[in-house]
């Protein structure tokens, strides 16, 4: 059962990734259609991040007072009814309204989903958890494409996606009392068989830690290499946002590539994550995160590189994907690292502030970027990009430094 039951969770997870791409690809139709300003898709943008930092930060309450299952149910309801109703929105103005719900709602199912995992399921599924993220944010510009394309309508596009997330809204329903007997069933096991490792350690969710083993921090945000780690999720989820959010654009205004093809490419984008995040949960088993996500930076940089050249298009598409897969490992890899680097007994919180963090940096940077496309053009998304992994690649490493030096 509890195997079988990861595929509702994947689902969920899928469904969690359709609206993050939506609206960067549906944009360069969406923006003359409603007569909006260009930096308004990063108002948009930093409404649904605002979202769900504020559920996230609420997410342990909710989890201990309605369970996952029926904080899952809730979130994708809402995502849905808010997707419905940006198919029907007059003005800039409504979809500002809908961005609340929208982002409440995807910030409920991305802590619950994170914790129930990390909690009943062996580690590699982390990784593949978000992979399946990814499958949605591919599917997401896909279907934009095919609607603009063959119906002219970004409408329609919203419209088809709610439709799917409503269709999860009927499975979780039925699924609904599977929640607790899975918890049950995985709770029941060994921590290490959790673990996937039997003869290893246990997991630092694990209850069989005691406070005599290892005893937290009372200031971990002083720990070293934690602020420079915050940085780094602070950049990451900012330059993976600002990718998905302006791409199309940029192609569109600065490329000559039409809508629904710039559509399309992003789709691949997004499509170099998730085939990045299946790979490297293979991969893992060989070779150290830190490794994972030192050579992921680079692949993203020399990506970045490709979008600056003068050269034909398909280059570009090439720089997207590959753009993608170097993001791939960065993200589960820093979380996975976290207790290692800093201890069980402090990984718990510090995954909390790093996500804090993470959503902070999806909520102002890509505004920012569309501040200064406004200003100074959008040819600027190449180096923009670049600028930010080479941020994130600095900020990664000083923490690889800052430990060193700590330990000696």
């Amino acid at each position: 059962m509890a195997t079988w039951f990861l595929i509702v969770i994947y689902l969920a997870f899928i469904s969690l990734g359709l609206p993050d791409s939506l609206l960067g690809s549906a944009w360069p139709v969406m923006r003359p259609d409603l007569g909006a300003p260009l930096e308004s898709a990063g108002m948009l943008a930093m409404i649904v991040a605002a979202g769900t930092i504020l559920s996230s930060l609420a997410s342990g309450r909710l989890i201990a007072k309605l369970g996952t299952g029926q904080i899952t149910l809730i979130s994708c309801f809402m995502t849905a009814a808010a997707l419905l109703g940006f198919s029907f929105a007059p003005s800039i103005l409504w979809l500002a309204l809908l961005a609340i719900p929208l982002g409440l709602g995807a910030g409920a199912v991305d802590s619950a989903l994170n914790h129930y995992v990390a909690t009943h399921y062996e580690a590699h599924h982390m990784s593949w958890l978000h992979c399946f993220w990814g499958v949605g944010a591919t599917g997401g510009p896909l279907l934009m494409s095919y609607f603009i394309k063959e119906h002219g309508s970004w409408r329609a596009g919203y419209t088809a996606v709610a439709v799917v997330q409503f269709s999860l809204v009927v499975i979780l329903l039925v699924t609904l009392p599977m929640w607790k007997k899975v918890s049950a069933i995985r709770s029941a096991k060994p921590a290490r068989e959790q673990a996937g490792d039997p003869a290893g350690p246990a997991p630092a969710s694990s209850a069989s830690l005691s406070s005599a083993e290892e005893q937290p921090a009372k200031r971990p945000l002083l720990l070293p290499g934690v602020k420079m780690t915050l940085m780094a999720f602070l950049f990451y989820c900012g330059v993976e946002t600002t990718v998905g959010l302006w791409g199309a654009s940029y192609l569109v205004g600065s490329r000559g590539v039409a809508a629904e093809t710039a559509a399309w490419w992003i789709s691949l984008y997004y499509g170099g994550i998730t085939l990045g995040r299946l790979i490297t949960g293979f991969i893992t088993l060989k070779v150290s995160n830190r490794v994972l996500i030192l050579v992921g930076q680079f692949i993203s940089a020399a990506g970045a590189l490709l979008l600056m050249l003068p050269l034909p298009d398909v280059t570009v598409l090439a720089g997207f994907v590959l753009i993608g897969l170097g993001f791939a490992p960065v993200y589960p890899g820093l979380i996975h690292e976290t207790p290692i680097r800093f201890g069980r007994a402090n990984s718990v919180k510090l995954i909390g502030y790093q996500m804090a963090v993470a959503y902070t940096g999806t909520t102002f940077l890509p505004p920012l970027f569309g501040l200064l496309a406004s200003w100074a053009g959008i040819g600027l998304f190449p180096i923009v990009t670049l600028l930010l992994v080479v941020f994130m690649l600095l900020s990664s490493e000083q923490v690889n430094r800052a430990l060193k030096r700590a330990h000696g």
